[in-house]
């Protein structure tokens, strides 16, 4: 099987499966899902720091030719510096409560909730489309790595899913609409992953450079955004539980990828 076609094979995993799985999720009732939502987030992160470090920046530091590890770690590090100023000028979109210090009590909280559900279309559409960029990339380097890649991105997609279908809801979509407009915002990541195949093949001097930044964006997401949910819940047990879960998130990446080379 050619490259081309492991790349839109796993992007579509990445990319319109995740919307998939999430929206059977949305059958299962309420209190139920709620209870899992956190056991997959805990995975989640597992997945995405293993791929981070025991796949993506390997292969950029080993990658032909050969870069300096300083400028690997140094973009990492202007990654994850990136994404903190990006995640900055967009937190508003987050806010949803009267005593918000963005909005201010004055703002109409329903007005704010149908905005919020065309602004996490659209940032879905971007994120899905760097999703694609970063599948095309690792497969572009190596097909195992690809895999392991599209892996940890389907694996965070999923939960994120869920919340955004939440929002849509919310925002007066009925859940055939916020199914169908999530479905076409996941296909961002195919497109991504094409133009990233005919570009980045010709210009593989760049790609560790790419494994670099992909590899801060999955440190990003699971330290910045999805770790600190967890600490919300401090009971002996459920620290257990999350440490496990996060466990076998960073095992199942192991595994594949020890298994797959």
């Amino acid at each position: 099987m050619s490259v081309l076609a492991w790349i839109v094979i796993f992007s579509l995993i990445g990319g319109v499966i995740s919307v998939l799985a999430a929206s059977i999720f949305l059958l299962i009732p309420e209190p139920r899902r709620t209870l899992l939502l956190p056991h997959m987030v805990s995975f989640a992160i597992g997945t995405l720091l293993g791929a981070a470090f025991l796949g993506l920046l390997p292969h950029a530091l080993i990658s032909k030719p050969l870069v300096e590890v300083h400028n690997i770690t140094l973009t990492v590090l202007i990654g994850i510096l990136t994404f903190f100023l990006l995640e900055k000028l967009v937190i508003w979109r987050h806010c949803h409560t009267a005593e918000c210090e963005i909005h201010g009590a004055e703002d109409d909280i329903d007005h704010q909730h149908e905005a919020a559900g065309t602004l996490v279309l659209v940032g879905d559409g971007v994120h899905n489309f760097v999703d694609g960029v970063l599948i095309a990339a690792a497969f572009l380097t190596d097909i195992h790595l690809g895999i392991v890649t599209a892996v940890a991105v389907a694996a965070h997609e999923i939960p994120q899913e869920l919340g955004d279908f939440a929002i849509l809801l919310h925002s007066g979509y009925s859940r055939v609409r916020a199914l169908f407009f999530n479905m076409l915002s996941s296909l961002a990541t195919v497109v991504g992953a094409l133009i990233a195949y005919y570009s980045l093949g010709s210009a593989k001097t760049i790609v560790p450079y790419i494994l670099a930044i992909a590899a801060a964006s999955f440190i990003y997401i699971a330290v910045a955004d999805l770790i600190p949910g967890l600490h919300k819940k401090t009971a002996p047990v459920e620290s257990i539980e999350q440490i496990s879960l996060i466990l076998l998130g960073v095992f199942v990446i192991y595994l594949t990828h020890s298994t797959l080379h």
